[in-house]
């Protein structure tokens, strides 16, 4: 089975990841050890004094690549009331490397002595095997605290340490009364085949800082920063967003362009990076193996084949996804209207020529999928597991994937306007024909639109959180909007800790499902920044503060997803426990819920920039400071009456 996350630690500096328990142990089981580019490269390090472990004290982050462990020896120091011996074990994880101080404290009144061992073993499991709940044998060292294999050689150092060569270091340690000493070692990997890469720029957006009457909104976007900037990954000078720890930590085609979108805010660079790392790998050959097609954007890169248990192989270069094309156009869209540079943009016009023919191949009908090898994904938006969508025959129209489409005409057609292209006015009409289609054959008789048709056309009726997805599209009438907002505002939806995947009235819920009625962050900060700008403030701010309340119960870093239950159920949302934490799009949700509260929108080519705020201000004042508009910082303010304002704006800029 799956290994469980919820209750593990990690310190992350993309590509290189650190899992361990609450304890600060690396041990030889389940997900725990160091993970870089899709492999484990150190699967223990068991600290022990005398042979015996330490009782776990606490631990405590400084920052996403850095944390502390506190644990006490209690045997050590002799008899007394209060503890005499600490250890604060602190891990600091950067791209490649991973370094340990350990500290001992001694309040003892006696000397004290004790020997320190730690434990190292390496197996080069790939994550794949790992994720199906494998393991790799132990490799013996090459040479003195060196293994190697596939081409991948970890290394291992300690100042002062003896070492039996084969994974083993031992201080012998001597503390006089309130003295303290300092222990460290280093593992470092050497992977020249790796296909992710740390960045070289120290940022790639700007600082940014949110305060607010309601101080989980800026605890959320500070801790979310932190978490982003450590998850980023390189192409060459082209940063994007490593999707999340430790599955997923690699380039995604539909998570590391949601990501990017959401913090369009803080400046196009992400956008930009995003846009042209996916369009040198635009597809340009039909393959139904991997399901490239031309014009198709990728859905994730690895390293090797990626097989998990149960039949599930994907090629190395995946592009199985309905939603990735169609949400590339519309990020060119974005970014482009937030400033990214003209040049920029015409640069990739022939990528998005290539990937409006991909789109065209679905003119006259719905935008579907279907795998046909049997081995790859069966269900292909972002709901991909196999228990999403039950019971219908591919091809597969789903609903998320007609808006993102309807969309995605739009916005290439005016782009193509903008640079002077030919077709906008046949991109408006694919539109147009599509929102009638759509209006025609989904709705159903409770008064929303289907999850999806299959490939008869019949619909799955179950209510479901993807038809918040379709808000802000222009697929839908404001009548429609408003149906859709009433359907997903009741308690069934909106009742837990954010929006549930599944209506709790639907036989298909269960509140620990993955994808059927679990609360995802990413979807209800897209849903809910879709209700606010469709001015469902009330809608809006439910959900929003249903993820802020479960923001400070996982220590403002929200995982994946977490479990549905009620509100009214229990005082704090249950973890699901095999969420990947950090997650990019989990984590850039954070300014997309701060852009929904101060009603932020840029539209840089028109010259104008759109400031309208929560109605009522539910979440008190707000000032979010660094931000970014075409280029130049911008400040924000909301006073607690709602009033809001905007100070350096670009000159040709206006508020609208």
């Amino acid at each position: 089975m799956q290994p469980l996350l919820h209750e593990l630690v990690a310190t992350v500096a993309a590509p290189t990841t650190a899992l361990a328990g609450p304890d600060g142990q690396i041990r030889a089981e389940g997900v725990q050890g160091v993970f870089h580019a899709d492999r484990r490269v150190l699967s223990a390090a068991l600290l022990r004094l005398d042979d015996r472990e330490a009782e776990p004290l606490g631990h405590a982050a400084a920052g996403a690549g850095t944390t502390r462990f506190d644990s006490l020896a209690r045997w050590l120091g002799g008899p007394a009331p209060d503890p005499a011996v600490r250890i604060e074990r602190t891990r600091t994880v950067t791209p490649g490397q991973v370094d340990e101080a350990i500290r001992l404290g001694s309040a003892a009144a006696a000397t004290v002595r004790t020997t320190v061992t730690v434990d190292l073993a390496v197996d080069l499991a790939p994550i794949d095997v790992v994720k199906s709940g494998g393991a790799g044998p132990p490799l013996p060292a090459d040479g003195p605290l060196t293994w190697s294999r596939d081409g991948i050689t970890v290394t291992a150092t300690a100042a002062g340490a003896e070492t039996d060569g084969r994974g083993r270091l031992r201080w012998a340690v001597t503390l006089a009364p309130g003295a303290a000493t300092t222990l460290t070692f280093t593992v470092r990997v050497h992977d020249p085949a790796a296909v992710v890469h740390a960045p070289t720029r120290a940022r790639d957006w700007r600082p940014a800082e949110v305060t607010s009457g309601d101080r989980r909104l800026g605890r959320l976007v500070a801790r979310s920063l932190d978490d982003l900037h450590a998850l980023r990954l390189a192409d060459g000078d082209d940063v994007y967003l490593g999707a999340g720890v430790p599955w997923y930590l690699t380039l995604f085609g539909r998570d590391s362009i949601w990501a990017a979108r959401m913090l369009l805010p803080l400046g196009t660079g992400p956008a930009a990076g995003t846009l042209r790392v996916l369009a040198r790998r635009q597809g340009t050959r039909t393959d139904p193996t991997s399901g490239e097609a031309p014009g198709k954007i990728l859905h994730e890169l690895r390293r090797q084949a990626f097989v998990l248990a149960g039949g599930l192989r994907l090629p190395a270069a995946y592009y199985g996804s309905v939603d990735a094309t169609p949400l590339w156009i519309s990020l060119l869209h974005d970014a482009w209207r937030w400033g990214m540079p003209a040049t920029e943009v015409a640069d990739l016009l022939p990528h998005l020529s290539a990937a409006l023919g991909w789109l065209d191949g679905w003119a006259g009908g719905f935008l579907t999928y279907h795998d046909t090898t049997g081995h790859g994904l069966a269900n292909q938006g972002w709901k991909d597991s196999a228990a999403a969508l039950r019971g219908a025959e591919p091809p597969i129209a789903l609903v998320e994937a007609q808006g993102y489409a309807h969309r995605a005409a739009l916005d290439g057609a005016a782009l193509l306007d903008a640079f002077g292209r030919p077709g906008g006015d046949r991109w408006r009409e694919y539109a147009a024909a599509l929102a009638e289609r759509f209006r025609a054959a989904f709705w159903v008789d409770g008064g929303y639109p289907a999850l999806a048709l299959d490939r008869d056309g019949r619909p799955v009726d179950a209510l479901t959180s993807n038809i918040g997805h379709l808000l802000g599209t222009g697929l839908l009438t404001a009548a429609e909007e408003r149906a859709v907002a009433t359907a997903l505002s009741g308690e069934p939806m909106s009742g837990a800790y954010g929006l549930r995947t599944m209506s709790a009235l639907d036989r298909g819920y269960a509140p620990l499902s993955y994808h059927c009625g679990s609360v995802w962050t990413h979807d209800t900060a897209i849903v809910a920044t879709g209700l606010a700008r469709a001015g469902f403030t009330a809608e809006a701010t439910t959900l929003i503060d249903g993820l802020l309340t479960a923001a400070e119960a996982f220590g403002y870093r929200l995982p994946e997803l977490h479990a549905g239950d009620a509100r009214s159920a229990l005082s704090r949302p249950m973890p699901y426990p095999a969420a990947c934490r950090p997650q990019a799009w989990s984590a850039a949700a954070a300014v997309l819920l701060a852009q929904a509260v101060i009603g932020l929108e840029a539209d840089v080519p028109g010259g104008r920039v759109r400031l309208r705020p929560l109605a009522g201000a539910p979440f008190g004042p707000v000032e979010a400071r660094g931000l970014e508009i075409a280029g130049e910082p911008v400040d924000v303010r909301v006073d607690a009456a709602g009033a809001a304002t905007i100070n350096g704006l670009a000159a040709g800029l206006r508020l609208h």
